[in-house]
């Protein structure tokens, strides 16, 4: 991701936080997809009253060295949101709001850069979190040059 994209995703993301009032202690999703966003967002996090930390869900527990799920600075009762780059299905954001749960997370919801419309944003809801996308597929093509 280039510098200036960090920079518009991460105050974008902060602000859709902040404004949903989720005051969450952290942020991540399945890496690889989640993982310049949520840094973006912590980054952009760190001058604020409440700095946000940002983690990392591996896809399997790592077979060596401490064995975990996830990755970075998450704590047992973190308020959270989990991090998406595109929701289509929402089965790997519902993937990693498991872990985080089981890990002793609490899902304050998940936020996405794009929601492809595709019955993700539907399954995540029938799964009782709340969604936020920065953007849908529907206004990106409608902004596309015909």
């Amino acid at each position: 991701m280039s510098p200036e994209g960090l920079t518009m995703i991460g105050s974008a993301g902060l602000r859709a936080l902040q404004d949903a009032h989720w005051n969450v202690d952290s942020v991540g999703g399945m890496t690889l997809g989640a993982d310049p966003i949520a840094y973006a967002i912590a980054y952009a996090s760190a001058g604020s009253e409440r700095p946000i930390r940002a983690f990392t869900v591996r896809k399997e527990t790592k077979s060596h060295g401490m064995g975990r799920l996830i990755e970075g600075p998450f704590r047992s009762g973190d308020s959270v949101a989990v991090v998406e780059d595109v929701i289509t299905t929402g089965s790997s954001a519902i993937r990693a709001a498991r872990a985080v749960r089981d890990a002793g997370g609490e899902i304050a919801g998940v936020l996405a850069l794009v929601d492809r419309e595709e019955g993700g944003r539907e399954a995540l809801e029938t799964e009782g979190f709340r969604v936020i996308a920065l953007t849908r597929a529907s206004d990106i093509v409608a902004r596309m040059p015909s």
